[in-house]
């Protein structure tokens, strides 16, 4: 595990950059809010705002993510504004909290800015229980939110705003459908579903900390889409949450209440949570718990006790999470998978083809957007074939069949950059045989699309570094027909 989080490759550093940053724009944030003379409630409420508003906007252009961003507090005043209203009407208040979460996962039918938008009004529900808000603290809270968003834009999209030197970000949209077919709809019910059975199991737990069961469960949800990745990330968020508190034992308790250890501490906790979020939502959920613990700290509450109940508060969350996605709608893993492999093998002849053209002098030919969409796509297959290879999936002809196809796949893309690299040279010509061996590749992702099976060719000798990439390619197809179809022609995941 530590070798997935700190020996992963991280291109261009975007990693580091993107953690540092964050613990800069909310760390003025916090100072922003303190200069404003707001309270420790006020602050707190700022730099989740700040956190949200680096972390959640993921959209393509930073045209888009400026807007989102804009849009923030939009969605979520209004909801804070409800939660503070509503604090002393505990029905009223758990039916908004509820209607929150299910608008909240819906909203992500509309991409990226739902997604984001939907993230933030739901943690500021989250943070007015979290921080106990009132009607009379609601003007403060507000402006916090406010000052600590522009502030977090400010370096965001002004003092470090590496994204213009990089190409935009292609975030492919959920499979499509209508009504019940479609996937965010399906999630919307499961999601408030399964916040339902957190909210009232979490308070028979604990009358003041229930809503740290329903904030699992929306976190489970976040980023999901099928019955097997929801439950695998719950198993990984109850995993973080007890490493988190056996770490939080030793930092968080006997820091309580000193301000530069907690500040310190924090700080990190941050940069953790936004370098390895990409790569191990254990991780993630171990800093998120640590930052909490901190938190708690500093508000003058933080006991063992309280550590040991957000433990059981989390795997209250995760069981209603778990519940929900196995017996209402169930969304299976194959039919996922199933479309993001097939989308991720017309990518990859897409690739092929703008490259091929570019070979040719092609006028606007450039593969660069196909193989960045080639790689979202290859991790989005790779968070849905998750529980297949998770060590606990029991089914291990399955698991070496998904392993299988994850590594073909990621032999295709290897190709596909070779591929273009040499298409980049100014010196590289065109070969006749490239387009043959182009057509090769179309006709081998319509095989694998279309269920037929192909057959894998010899490379000749003596080729050149673009047809090399090409036959290695074909032979990737090839051999990828055999893991995607067991020999009685069942599919990689079952049903």
């Amino acid at each position: 595990m530590l070798k997935r989080v700190f020996l992963a490759p991280d291109p261009g550093r975007i990693r580091l950059r993107f953690a540092a940053r964050a613990v800069l724009g909310i760390g003025l944030a916090v100072v922003v809010c303190a200069l404003a003379g707001h309270s420790l409630t006020g602050a707190v409420t700022g730099g989740l705002a700040a956190l949200l508003a680096l972390f959640t906007v993921t959209d393509p252009t930073v045209r888009g993510q400026a807007l989102t961003t804009a849009l923030l507090p939009a969605a979520g005043l209004p909801v804070l504004a409800a939660a503070a209203l509503l604090h002393d009407h505990p029905v009223a208040r758990d039916l908004a909290f509820l209607a929150v979460v299910g608008l909240g996962v819906y909203a992500r039918r509309w991409g990226p800015r739902g997604h984001s938008l939907g993230v933030f009004a739901f943690m500021m529900y989250f943070a007015a229980q979290f921080l106990q808000a009132r009607t009379e603290q609601l003007a403060e809270v507000s402006a916090s939110v406010l000052l600590s968003v522009l502030t977090a834009a400010a370096v965001r999209f002004g003092l470090w705003c590496y994204e213009r030197r990089l190409p935009p970000a292609v975030v492919p949209p959920p499979p499509a459908g209508t009504g019940l077919a479609r996937v965010t709809t399906r999630q919307a019910i499961q999601a408030t579903t399964g916040a339902g059975f957190a909210l009232v199991m979490g308070q028979l737990v604990s009358g003041q900390r229930w809503y740290w069961a329903v904030g699992a469960t929306w976190w489970v949800f976040v980023n999901t889409t099928s019955r097997g990745e929801t439950l695998v990330r719950g198993f990984r968020r109850v995993l973080g949450t007890v490493i988190g508190i056996g770490l939080a034992l030793f930092v968080a308790v006997p820091a309580h209440g000193d301000g530069p250890l907690t500040a310190l501490v924090v700080a990190v906790s941050v940069f953790g949570i936004f370098y390895t979020a990409a790569v191990s939502y254990t991780w993630m959920m171990l800093w998120v718990t640590v930052l909490a613990a901190m938190l708690y700290g500093l508000l003058g509450v933080l006991t063992p006790g309280l550590l040991a109940l957000r433990l059981v508060e989390t795997g209250v969350g995760a069981l209603g999470a778990a519940l929900a996605v196995a017996l209402v709608l169930p969304v299976t893993t194959h039919s996922v998978t199933d479309a993001w492999i097939q989308r991720a093998l017309r990518c990859v002849h897409a690739c092929t083809a703008q490259t091929a053209a570019r070979l040719v002098g092609t006028a606007g030919a450039d593969p660069a957007p196909t193989v960045a969409e080639l790689e979202q796509l290859l991790a989005r297959v790779r968070l849905s074939v998750a529980p297949l290879v998770h060590p606990l999936n029991p089914m291990l002809g399955r698991k070496r069949r998904a392993r299988r196809v994850l590594g073909l796949l990621d032999d295709c893309a290897r190709e596909i950059r070779g591929l273009v690299a040499v298409a980049a040279d100014p010196e590289a010509s065109h070969d006749a045989r490239l387009a043959a061996a182009c057509r090769r590749v179309e006709a081998a992702v319509e095989a694998l699309t279309g269920g037929r099976d192909l057959a894998a060719r010899t490379a000749p000798a003596g080729t050149g570094p673009a047809l090399a990439h090409l036959h290695g390619l074909e032979r990737a197809l090839a051999e990828l027909a055999a893991p995607l179809r067991a020999p009685s022609g069942s599919p990689l995941v079952g049903a």
